[in-house]
C-alpha cells in the first residue's frame, strides 16, 4: 500500500468551503443534528448490505485536510447495497474528520453531542459509470457515517472492513498530521469537521421504531 502526501491548502475554516465547492453553498447539507426524538421512523427502510473486500484498498495519504483511504472501484468489489439505495453502490474511500481534543471532532452530533471523531465511507452508484459523474445526481452518492470514541477498539467496526485496522485507538496520532507541505508553515491536522447544518424542512429516517435510541 502506498503513502503519499499531496499539496496541501491552507485550511480556511468551514465557512470557506464553498469557494472550492460551490456545492457547499446548497440548502441541502451535511452535517446536521440528528434528534432522536424527531427521528421518523420508516417501515420500509430494509437493512443496508455491505461486502467490502480489504484488498481494494489501495492507497493510504493526507490529503492536505484530512487521513484517507482509496479504494480500487473500477469493478463491484467493494460494495453497499439495501436500504434506501436504489442499486449498487462502489466504495471509492474512507476518512475520517476529528478535533483538537477528545469532546469534539464529529460532524454529525446526536442530541446536541458530539463525538471525538466521525470515519465517513464514501460510495458511489455504479449505474453512472464513474465517482464524478455519480457526483451530478441526487442519487449517486452515499455515504455512511460512523462516530468513534476515543479509547474505544470499536470492534463494530472490524465488520465493516478489515481495512479499518488501520485507524489509530490513540486520537493523537492523528493530530500529529499537518495540513502543511514542507515548505509551509507548520499547522496541525485538527478540527477539520464542518459544523452541523440547517435541516431546512427536511426529515430524518428512522429504520426501527421510537427514534435513534
Amino acid at each position: 500500500m502506498l503513502f503519499i502526501h499531496s499539496n496541501s491548502f491552507l485550511f480556511k475554516g468551514p465557512s470557506q468551503w464553498y469557494s472550492l465547492f460551490p456545492i457547499a453553498k446548497g440548502d441541502h447539507q451535511s452535517p446536521i443534528d440528528i434528534n432522536t426524538k424527531e427521528a421518523n421512523y420508516d417501515a420500509t427502510l430494509t437493512p443496508l448490505n455491505m461486502s467490502y473486500d480489504a484488498s481494494s484498498a489501495y492507497m493510504l495519504h493526507n490529503n492536505g485536510r484530512t487521513f484517507n483511504l482509496e479504494f480500487d472501484d473500477y469493478r463491484d468489489k467493494s460494495v453497499l447495497s439495501g436500504g434506501p439505495l436504489p442499486g449498487i453502490y462502489r466504495l471509492k474511500q474512507m476518512h475520517i474528520h476529528w478535533g483538537s481534543s477528545d469532546d469534539h471532532g464529529s460532524e454529525h452530533t446526536v442530541d446536541g453531542v458530539p463525538f471525538a471523531a466521525e470515519l465517513h465511507l464514501c460510495h458511489w452508484n455504479s449505474k453512472y459509470g464513474s465517482f464524478s459523474e455519480a457526483a451530478k445526481h441526487r442519487d449517486g452518492l452515499g455515504v455512511i457515517a460512523l462516530f468513534l470514541k476515543v479509547g474505544d477498539d470499536n470492534p463494530g467496526l472490524q465488520k465493516v472492513i478489515d481495512a479499518l485496522n488501520l485507524i489509530p485507538n490513540k486520537m493523537e496520532k492523528l493530530r500529529g498530521l499537518y495540513f502543511n507541505t514542507e515548505n509551509e508553515t507548520p499547522c496541525r491536522m485538527v478540527n477539520n469537521f464542518r459544523p452541523p447544518q440547517p435541516l431546512n424542512g427536511r426529515k430524518v429516517l428512522a429504520s426501527f421504531p421510537q427514534g435513534l435510541h
